[in-house]
């Protein structure tokens, strides 16, 4: 059987896969020829991230496809029902890259309070003649530990987000429509551990409370964050996205940015992506990454790992 991993797969996911006596194929085929490869090469199992679309006429084009896999969480790039009416198996992975997702919204958030983001834009331009001037523009720093972050969507990469915030020492209220309650455990280096329950509230209440606030949800069809949310929300409240592009409004935010009613956003994500718009990319006040957040080698191990096993189990019955 063939497996294509179309946007890449990990060195660990491919032995996994050629152990149980799958031919990998890691060949980037572009989206416009991926009916005739996979149809020409008699491929069994596609595997995609973000960057390929899997939608109805590609499906309907390969009658033979038996799975589909997306390595990550967010499955808004395959017509998820359409495939599965169709016979075809649909999987993800998604508890592999909570851990490197919620670790990027913190540097995004560190990045944030003491103004890295700015500074390393400046300081190659203008450090050597103005050193004590981007001194003092950058004093002005703020410590997380002791803040209040707001996590909207509390799912497994909301909790991981939490687990980090508590260790910070900063209070957590999050918001989850689908949601009452979650238990929050710390695993510490030396065998220990504890368990913080933490009780979801209005959305309102949290743009009311957070000193900054993290968005974890999936594609929406309507903002999560718009105009009227950042009206409720504390004055110079810090917004990270590092969910997916569409659910922050990015006119609103620029807004607000503009006015100080934010005070820095941090954005992996885009309404545009993969073609942000450029007056997004050039505020001075927005912390930016291209969609990065599953991007480490520890969480590409484990999803490559995680689409093997699936795989396996899957087509090798």
């Amino acid at each position: 059987m063939k497996v294509l991993a179309n946007d890449g797969i990990s060195a660990s996911g491919i032995k996994a896969l050629e152990d149980a006596g799958f031919e990998v194929i890691t060949t980037k085929v572009a989206q416009e020829q991926l009916a005739n490869y996979i149809n020409e090469n008699n491929v069994d199992a596609l595997l995609v991230r973000s960057a390929t679309k899997v939608r109805k006429d590609l499906i309907d084009a390969c009658p033979d496809l038996k799975l589909i896999g997306r390595g990550g969480v967010g499955m808004d790039n395959i017509d998820v029902e359409y495939a599965k009416e169709k016979g075809l198996h649909v999987i993800n992975t998604p508890a592999a890259s909570s851990a490197s997702v919620a670790e990027l919204v913190f540097a995004h958030l560190y990045g944030g309070v003491r103004y890295l983001f700015d500074a390393n834009r400046n300081m190659p331009l203008e450090g050597e003649s103005k050193f004590g001037q981007l001194k003092k523009s950058y004093a002005g720093g703020t410590e997380l530990r002791g803040k209040t972050l707001g996590i909207i969507g509390i799912g497994r990469i909301g909790q991981e987000t939490a687990k980090i915030a508590i260790g910070v020492g900063m209070k957590v209220v999050a918001y989850d429509p689908f949601i009452e309650s979650i238990d929050i455990p710390l695993h510490f280096f030396d065998g220990r551990s504890m368990t913080f329950k933490i009780d979801t509230i209005s959305k309102e209440d949290l743009l009311k409370q957070a000193d900054f606030i993290s968005v974890h949800v999936p594609a929406q069809k309507d903002y999560v964050i718009g105009k009227k949310e950042l009206e409720i929300a504390k004055e110079g409240v810090g917004i990270i996205n590092a969910a997916r592009g569409g659910v922050v409004d990015e006119e609103a935010l620029l807004e607000a940015l503009e006015k100080g009613k934010v005070g820095f956003a941090g954005l992996d994500v885009f309404e545009n992506e993969p073609n942000p718009a450029i007056k997004v990319l050039m505020n001075n006040k927005v912390s930016l990454t291209p969609h990065i957040g599953a991007a480490t080698k520890e969480a590409q191990d484990r999803i490559g790992l995680e689409l093997a096993d699936q795989i396996v189990s899957l087509l090798k019955k």
